[in-house]
């Protein structure tokens, strides 16, 4: 019997597929636990407008991601750090600190996890801080570190 899994069932296949499991199997767990439905006509037209819907609103994802990393490499963020005699700064810029600085200066939302920096920004000058939108999209973000 063919089945169209709507839930990833663990050794059979993940949401979405179309598996062949034997009738007992489908009839006594898969159906009757709803992890899937019969593969008729109607359910099979679902699941295909179901992926187009998907791809669709992916594509979407990665347009706005796209646009908004084109808007992160035009800026150019300052934050401002407390220093002490011959440049040495006190503390650190981390990813926290720069994506309140974002929201600040530029009323842009970006997560903390998105700002990719290895180990907090310790020097004044310019860094730049690569910035995850999307598993596609990696911006490129100008930071320039002053004196308080």
């Amino acid at each position: 019997m063919q089945i169209i899994l709507t839930q990833d069932v663990k050794a059979l296949g993940k949401k979405g597929e179309m598996v062949n499991v034997s009738d007992g199997y489908a009839r006594n767990f898969i159906l009757p636990k709803k992890l899937g439905l019969e593969a008729s006509a109607k359910n099979l037209n679902d699941l295909k407008l179901q992926k187009a819907a998907e791809e669709r609103r992916q594509k979407e994802i990665l347009e706005e991601a796209q646009v908004l990393g084109k808007e992160l490499e035009s800026k150019t963020l300052e934050v401002k750090i407390k220093t002490g005699e011959g440049g040495r700064t006190f503390g650190s810029i981390s990813s926290k600190e720069i994506a309140q600085e974002l929201k600040t200066q530029y009323g842009l939302d970006i997560d903390k996890k998105k700002l990719q920096i290895n180990d907090p920004i310790k020097t004044l000058g310019t860094h730049t801080v690569p910035v995850k939108l999307h598993p596609q999209v990696t911006a490129e973000l100008k930071v320039k570190v002053t004196e308080l």
